[in-house]
């Protein structure tokens, strides 16, 4: 029997990265794009690359080419540390991991540039290693487990807003206030309705990709470190989610686009932003919208007032630096 899973795209709309630091946020799905993974049982376990992990290439400026869309690592060193943690947890739960199996994947998520590609894969594969093996993970849970196969196994920074909203789906708000995570081992996940966000787009450029380490490994040292700029800061960014989800909830989401210019401009006040990237952003302000990184740059998430005839602009705008810019399908 053959077992499909997926798992979304997904853009921060406000409050990242506060995720890490016991902050809030708010974040959405963007099922535009995917990762597929396909499980099934086998003589040996055996683990199918992706386009990603290929080795072959038809001349040096391929691989060079490879190289740098890619980086030096492909979705096999995911798909192998998700099975390590997810045989931890039968492991600890005195449940059998004792059936070989086949496992593939592919992905059409852009790579390294803030919508959570990496993530996608890890929870794509913990679902279908659950349905393989007839295993729960409590869905309040499932994020941390797949949280700590980047994070513990293979050294990756990182925070738990992408796996939640990949796991719940649709827009989140977060709070991982410090006491109730410890408390319940988890955080308050609450699902938003989709139809009180404002317009939104999402822009995206090949050649912005960076790692999310890049970001994450270096604010967790300055805040582990005690830096009072980063300290507030995320005490910052974590009111940011607060206002939008109070203002969301109020149906005053046209709203939150100062929030979100505020939430970049705090970044770009700690975090060295590539002309590039912001360009990004700044295309879309001199055309009336807000804008925001996705994630850890690459990416970003415009708010602006549903004018088809500004849409039209900003997506002829990106187009002439290259970049993309798609309207964002968070629900079925």
């Amino acid at each position: 029997m053959l077992i499909h899973t997926n798992a979304w795209a997904r853009a921060g709309l406000i409050g990242n990265p506060s995720d890490g630091y016991f902050g809030k946020t708010i974040a959405f799905t963007v099922r535009n794009y995917r990762a597929r993974v396909v499980i099934y049982e086998s003589p040996r376990i055996h683990i199918v690359g992706g386009f990603r992990d290929r080795m072959d290439f038809g001349s040096c400026a391929e691989f060079l080419e490879d190289v740098h869309q890619n980086g030096y690592y492909g979705g096999v060193r995911l798909i192998k540390a998700a099975i390590k943690r997810f045989s931890d947890w039968c492991r600890a739960h005195g449940l059998p991991f004792n059936r070989n199996f086949t496992i593939e994947y592919d992905t059409d998520i852009p790579v390294r540039v803030g919508m959570a590609g990496s993530s996608a894969i890890v929870t794509a594969t913990m679902r279908a290693l659950m349905r393989f093996f007839g295993v729960e993970i409590p869905m309040p849970l499932l994020p941390g487990v797949i949280l700590s196969v980047e994070m513990e196994e293979l050294g990756i920074g990182a925070g738990l807003q992408d796996r939640v909203v990949q796991v719940y789906e649709g827009v989140v708000y977060m709070d991982f206030d410090k006491a109730k995570m410890e408390r319940q081992g988890h955080g308050d996940y609450e699902p938003i309705d989709a139809r009180l966000l404002p317009p939104l787009y999402v822009a995206f450029h090949d050649n912005l990709a960076e790692g999310t380490e890049i970001t994450h490994n270096d604010l967790r040292s300055r805040f582990n470190h005690g830096d009072k700029d980063v300290v507030d800061a995320m005490l910052q960014w974590a009111a940011f989610a607060q206002q939008a989800r109070d203002l969301l909830s109020a149906g005053r989401g046209p709203e939150i686009g100062p929030l979100m210019n505020e939430a970049f401009d705090l970044r770009a006040r700690l975090i060295p932003i590539s002309p590039g990237n912001r360009e990004l952003i700044d295309r879309g302000r001199r055309l009336g919208a807000y804008t925001q990184f996705c994630g850890s740059g690459g990416a970003i998430v415009g708010c602006y007032d549903g004018d088809p005839e500004r849409l039209r602009q900003l997506r002829e705008s990106y187009a002439e630096m290259g970049a993309t810019l798609l309207v964002p399908k968070i629900e079925e």
